[in-house]
């Protein structure tokens, strides 16, 4: 994947790796919370869990908008590149007819 240029968002696996760390590092603070308050490390993994997802709804926004955005364009690149697939299977767009003959390496045309 191609580094980001200046004022260009950062690709869709950049997005989803930072949301994900974010997520993972809210349990870890959850959990840590827990564990010097005295709770077992099972239950303060679990609790954990369960407490990061609402907090990282309303902590997390601006990334998620980011990771909605990012996976918005992913799929509308996708469905061009289908649409565009699905064309040239159907004849309609430029096929290799189109193209001149190649020649092969013995003079032959292929």
């Amino acid at each position: 994947m191609a580094s980001p240029s200046a004022g260009q968002d950062p690709g869709l696996g950049v997005t989803v790796a930072l949301y994900t760390l974010a997520r993972l590092g809210l349990v870890a603070v959850v959990t840590a919370l827990l564990l010097v308050a005295g709770a077992p490390l099972v239950i303060s993994v679990l609790v954990g869990l369960i407490v990061a997802l609402p907090l990282s709804m309303v902590l997390f926004r601006g990334l998620r908008g980011r990771l909605d955005t990012a996976l918005a364009a992913a799929q509308h690149r996708r469905a061009t590149e289908r649409d565009a697939l699905r064309a040239r299977l159907r004849g309609e767009g430029p096929s290799a007819s189109d193209e001149p003959p190649q020649q092969e390496p013995d003079g032959r045309q292929g």
